[in-house]
């Protein structure tokens, strides 16, 4: 903390802690500030967007044949699909998909939906088998009890790593669905769109949207992977922080380090011990 004793509200407290580790500004990651606003208005429009091509043939194949490697049985409900193989706690398991967690095109985009110091929520291989049904549709941050309509508290990306298609369980969004007030769910009469896109492709959405994977009617598998972000305030779908070790914690990189809960959200929230969580990271290594 500081020194300074003069505290007349928590606004004064923003740059003890919360400062300690303060992150460069990333301005627009890089990425063309034109192209940036264009994916926002079509997200504000819609709900979601789709982002093409951020992955290459290589990698694509590298993230395909280790995760293909590390999924196991089908699902235990219909919502997880009894036809679909997920793969939890992926940040301990491989570094294949770290590099769609932190990817400036979708960075650039939670900068201006979210409050500094945004969460990683979840993050999934997902794998849709053939003959699995279309999953219930549902908003992502409706467990969050905050009426709607109102501002979505999350949003979240699904990578193409095979080819989605209207016929292998692409995802199924509801354009507009973002803007819904509460008790009101999807109907026939709503217009639903799946998230037809080549491998290496994205769509991100916002939390409130309503979507689910579609029906697998092909002859083949659609394997994705999915993160999930939240405001830097809200509780966390997995609990990065028990299931993360810190050696992995280390070894990723500082913006997905931040996004585990290595951070601070002004004044004080997320501290270890009346200290920055950083802290916890120093010193050597343990050994294997």
């Amino acid at each position: 903390m500081s020194d300074n004793p003069e505290v007349r509200g928590l606004a004064d407290l923003a740059t003890d802690l919360a400062g300690t580790h303060r992150a460069a500004d990333a301005g627009d990651r890089g990425v063309d500030p034109a192209v940036v606003e264009s994916d926002l208005r079509t997200l504000t429009r819609d709900g979601h967007v789709i982002l093409p091509d951020l992955l290459g043939a290589a990698e694509l194949e590298r993230i395909r044949g280790e995760a293909l490697a590390l999924l196991g049985p089908p699902g235990r409900n219909s919502f997880e699909g009894h036809r679909t193989q997920r793969l939890y706690s992926t940040l301990t398991k491989t570094r294949v998909t770290d590099r769609l967690v932190d990817h400036p095109r979708v960075l650039a985009l939670l900068d201006r939906l979210l409050l500094p110091g945004y969460l990683l929520s979840q993050l999934q291989v997902i794998n849709i088998l053939p003959g699995e049904n279309a999953q219930l549709l549902h908003p992502d941050d409706g467990f969050y009890p905050v009426p709607r309509p109102r501002r979505a508290l999350s949003a979240a990306t699904i990578w193409a790593i095979d080819h989605f298609t209207e016929d292998n369980g692409a995802t199924v969004v509801v354009p507009g669905s973002h803007r819904w007030g509460d008790g009101r769910v999807p109907t026939d009469a709503d217009p639903r769109c799946p998230s037809v896109m080549p491998a290496g492709s994205c769509v991100l959405f916002l939390g409130t949207l309503w979507h689910g994977g579609g029906a697998n009617d092909s002859g083949s598998a659609r394997l994705a992977v999915t993160a999930q972000y939240c405001e830097p305030w809200l509780r966390t779908q997995e609990a990065f922080t028990l299931s993360t070790p810190r050696d992995v914690a280390r070894a990723v990189s500082p913006e997905i380090r931040r996004m585990l809960g290595y951070g601070i959200y002004p004044p004080f929230i997320g501290m270890v011990d009346g200290m920055h969580p950083e802290r916890l990271l120093e010193g050597p290594p343990a050994l294997p």
